[in-house]
């Protein structure tokens, strides 16, 4: 892996012996020496404010198809009562008091708990792949990805350990409020792009974990147009669609350099420039945008004909869309 930096500051990198088999805690590795347990990825809380059993059913990239209740990622005792607990803890107040208890979190907080939500789901795909192939050589997987996958990991040993980032956050994250206060919980990932969206009472979230605000950037213009203001479930949809497309379109690997000093890591991030000349994002494509958006809005039946019905402005629910300008 290219991010040889961070293996020399003490940080647990899972993915040099891929250490994905339920032994040693999917955070910390052997950092402790008290009991891994295997703690459910979709904690007790989340499953009794949204009103759902565990027997949810989920569909992974090896075609299996799991239930919320059978998804779980090892865990060390001492980091799951001392430091993983109490940011439970802290989410589930938030979350049982909706949009503005969510809104005044600490973004780290957010990207802490997300972060360990979908870095759950990489570490269960890993575990699969590999017992599939039962070697890390049969693992199609390319570096880069391993490399986005391992630098999240570092980053969230935050939650144990002392990191700082230098000037910058390595996320994008955008909580809006809802029209519909009773909006019924749902979620979405793209692992590749580590883009999260979850909706749920009257609040929404978009993440992406490992691009430095990148797609926030991006999409400014519509984002300061809806501040403050209630969005509805369609207008969540549309935003989500066009963070989940944009993140597609990013076409830079973040790459950073973890420099510990006197027990604290201090993480700084290249400058996404490098020596490329080419835009951050590739060229935004109405036509692929509005298959995007076909999907997001299945509810409603809109078809990708409909959306680009005028294929230089596609529809929107926002009054003012500021859609990126396309090639």
């Amino acid at each position: 892996m290219a991010n040889i930096a961070a293996m020399n500051t003490g940080l647990y990198n899972p993915f040099q012996n891929f250490d994905f088999l339920y032994k040693t805690c999917f955070l910390s590795g052997k950092t402790f020496n008290s009991p891994v347990i295997q703690v459910p990825l979709l904690p007790k809380w989340l499953l009794e404010q949204a009103a759902l059993s565990g027997e949810e059913q989920i569909q992974f990239l090896d075609e299996s198809i799991r239930s919320y209740n059978t998804l779980v990622i090892p865990v060390n005792t001492e980091i799951n009562e001392q430091f993983l607990d109490p940011l439970e803890d802290k989410i589930e107040g938030a979350f049982a008091k909706g949009y503005d208890a969510i809104s005044a979190l600490p973004e780290l907080d957010l990207f802490n708990w997300i972060g360990k939500f979908l870095y759950g789901f990489v570490y269960i795909e890993m575990h699969s792949a590999l017992r599939k192939e039962m070697t890390a050589d049969g693992l199609n997987m390319s570096q880069s990805l391993m490399m986005k996958f391992a630098n999240l990991n570092f980053m969230m040993q935050n939650l144990y350990t002392s990191l700082e980032f230098e000037d910058f956050s390595p996320w994008s994250i955008t909580v809006v409020k809802l029209e519909n206060g009773e909006t019924p919980f749902s979620f979405r990932d793209e692992i590749n792009t580590l883009t999260f969206s979850l909706k749920m009472k009257d609040f929404g979230i978009i993440a992406c974990l490992q691009d430095n605000g990148t797609n926030k950037r991006y999409h400014q213009d519509l984002i300061n147009e809806i501040k403050g203001k209630a969005l509805t479930a369609e207008q969540f949809e549309e935003l989500s669609a066009r963070f989940y497309y944009s993140a597609y379109l990013f076409n830079r690997l973040p790459e950073y350099t973890f420099m510990p000093v006197e027990g604290t890591t201090y993480i700084e991030a290249m400058p996404l420039r490098g020596n490329m000349t080419k835009p951050l994002f590739d060229v935004w494509q109405n036509k692929v945008y509005a298959q995007v958006l076909e999907n997001f809005w299945k509810p409603w039946g809109y078809v990708v004909f409909e959306i680009i019905k005028n294929p230089d402005e596609p529809m929107s629910f926002f009054e003012k869309p500021y859609l990126p300008t396309a090639g």
